[in-house]
């Protein structure tokens, strides 16, 4: 199979590799050719994958003709620049061809719609899209440590498509799932948790306050989500649950390692600018915020990040005004005594 990745980040070039070593045939795409004449020179990424070496059958190229002639396309670029790079696709790429999206956020310029529909207009519907998604961290993947990722579409063909390219039976395990609302949803409301879960780092609190945080806001996703149609289960699988935990746990996320600044007193430009990379749960923090209005959705953990965030509460203002909130149950339910 010919597939053509676009987007040599970190996540990019793992895949590729990941791709290459399942035996397809892999052209990895950026838009820099200064970019592209380093990697081709080191035939590495130091900066984002340390160490990691990028197999000479991965062609790297700032063409992108070739993913007209290619089987499957992965888009591995940041959110900002999904719609740019999908309506260059649209004038290069045959009907039918399969598009897996791999990027974690949400398109702000078009409603805040999701990346699987910012493809889908820009594909005039002609394109069957993936969203591939769960716990994985491009710095493992590319290592070979196992893994297991969910490939989400409203085509089965294109899920199993998808699932038959990316999956070996040595470190990288494949599901497919109809819900592509909720495994979209998952993955990009997570980084929104994932820095808190780092502001509470920062701030020097506990496993006990980190664990409670997490569970919440993922509590507050699905509930935006079945509102937006997504089922409630996809939030307990690999791309709700799976990806929190990794994201909120794990030193290689960047929005952990944002959040940790936060916590610290840094501001959130301080911080992103620290990190150095983009940092999408600051993007999706806004999005989250702007859509729970819209649907008239209670996600009071995502409130107070944008009030931290975006209208500059102090980290530890937010934790009390989190704690100080009415009571309520768990769950909604009818009490029958």
């Amino acid at each position: 199979m010919k597939v053509f990745v676009l987007g040599t980040g970190g996540w990019g070039i793992a895949l590729a590799m990941l791709l290459h070593g399942n035996g397809h045939e892999v052209a990895s795409w950026t838009y820099l050719q200064e970019e592209c004449d380093l990697l081709c020179r080191e035939r590495a990424n130091e900066k984002l994958l340390p160490g990691v070496k990028i197999p000479a059958g991965i062609e790297i190229t700032t063409d992108m003709s070739g993913a007209a002639k290619a089987d499957l396309i992965v888009m591995a670029v940041p959110s900002f620049a999904v719609a740019s790079t999908a309506a260059q696709l649209a004038a290069i790429v045959p009907a039918g061809t399969v598009i897996v999206n791999v990027g974690k956020g949400l398109d702000g310029k078009n409603g805040y719609c999701r990346f699987s529909e910012t493809i889908d207009r820009a594909m005039g519907g002609n394109n069957p899209v993936v969203a591939l998604t769960g716990p994985t961290h491009a710095e493992e993947v590319a290592r070979g440590v196992p893994t297991a990722i969910v490939a989400a579409s409203e085509s089965r063909a294109a899920a199993e498509l998808t699932q038959a390219a990316f999956m070996n039976d040595i470190y990288f395990r494949v599901y497919t799932s109809s819900d592509v609302v909720g495994a979209e949803l998952g993955g990009a409301f997570k980084n929104i948790i994932a820095l808190g879960a780092g502001i509470s780092d920062g701030l020097g609190l506990g496993d006990n306050s980190k664990a409670a945080f997490m569970t919440r806001g993922l509590s507050e996703i699905a509930r935006l989500g079945v509102q937006l149609g997504a089922k409630q289960e996809t939030f307990a699988g690999l791309s709700g649950v799976g990806d929190l935990i990794v994201t909120c746990c794990s030193m290689h996320s960047r929005n952990r390692r944002a959040g940790i600044l936060i916590g610290q007193g840094k501001t959130a430009e301080q911080a992103m600018a620290e990190v150095g990379a983009t940092v999408e749960g600051y993007y999706a923090t806004e999005a989250g915020y702007q859509l729970a209005k819209q649907q008239g959705v209670s996600m009071p953990i995502t409130e107070a990040m944008y009030e931290v965030l975006y209208q500059g509460l102090p980290a530890k203002d937010a934790i009390r005004m989190l704690l100080g909130r009415p009571r309520r149950g768990e769950h909604e339910e009818v009490w029958v005594r």
